[in-house]
């Protein structure tokens, strides 16, 4: 069983049959230092954020994580990488969050897809 601030990448493994895929989607790790200047990139932390959905207020908890924290994770716990994909925005985005995505050929990172092999 992980413990508070690991990612769950051994007990995800240990019930992925050798050679099995799982798609794994986490928040981008330069999201954090973007939206919390002075936070820092390579500290893994908890963090918190208040949130609206269909006028019901939530309160969602991160991880903060580098890159490398992850991807050493996935490994030690017997996984391969087998892709690390940054998506870029969906066509229509542009209309649909025009202030988070300013100009036509803005960057959003928000994601990272990896897709990991049992091994």
């Amino acid at each position: 069983m992980s413990h508070p601030g690991e990612p769950p990448s051994g007990d995800l493994r240990r019930v992925l049959a050798p050679g099995g895929r799982l798609i794994v989607a986490v928040n981008h790790p330069l999201i954090y230092p973007l939206a919390y200047p002075g936070g820092g990139y390579f500290a893994t932390r908890e963090y918190s954020e208040d949130y609206t959905f269909s006028g019901q207020s939530a309160v969602l908890t991160f991880w903060h994580r580098p890159l490398h924290a992850m991807t050493d994770a996935f490994t030690a716990a017997g996984f391969r990488i087998a892709v690390i994909s940054e998506p870029r925005p969906a066509p229509g985005a542009h209309e649909l969050f025009p202030d988070v995505l300013k100009a036509a050929d803005s960057t959003f990172l928000c994601f990272l897809f990896v897709v990991l092999e049992a091994v």
